[in-house]
């Protein structure tokens, strides 16, 4: 199984791609390729800049690499209760070639924050509108206290309850 992970982050030090990266290697025998969302920017969609510029390459690469995956984990960072800008972008693009941006893959759904929220809005928002792009959500967790609930040294969850729930998730695939 080739798996796809990335975070909804442009952050280098992206926690949401620390999670969506150790997600992924709970999948047992599977091939884990991990994009970093900075690889893919674009100028920010409009309709004006679509009439301009057409399709991006960068676009057409992420809706290739989701194509070639069997399964996407995509851990979301949430910035004022919503997308981040840079993936809500890469995303908007990407729609335009496909609305079904995830091709009917299955999608673990990810996110977590420093706070207790664990990005929960962006989480909801994001596995509610997840039909209307073809991702079949095998399943969804939010991670509360990121750095309270994962040892950055061993890079892994030290929470045993929610590393419980993650195995579980990550088992659906």
């Amino acid at each position: 199984m080739k798996i796809l992970a990335l975070a909804a982050s442009s952050s280098s030090t992206s926690i949401n791609k620390r999670l969506a990266t150790y997600a992924a290697g709970l999948a047992a025998n599977a091939e884990v390729e991990v994009l970093d969302l900075n690889d893919f920017e674009m100028p920010i969609f409009s309709e004006d800049k679509e009439k301009e510029l057409g399709q991006p390459e960068q676009a057409k690469r992420f809706f290739q690499k989701i194509g070639e995956a069997d399964a996407v984990v995509i851990s979301y960072a949430e910035h004022n209760g919503s997308y981040a800008a840079a993936f809500k972008n890469v995303f908007d693009w990407t729609s335009r070639i496909d609305m079904k941006v995830y091709q009917g893959k299955p999608v673990i759904m990810l996110a977590t924050s420093p706070g207790p929220g664990g990005a929960a809005t962006v989480l909801a928002a994001a596995t509610g509108s997840a039909p209307y792009f073809a991702a079949d959500v095998k399943g969804s967790l939010s991670i509360p206290s990121f750095y309270d609930n994962f040892d950055m040294e061993k890079g892994e969850l030290r929470n045993e309850e929610l590393a419980a729930q993650l195995t579980a998730v990550m088992f659906a695939l």
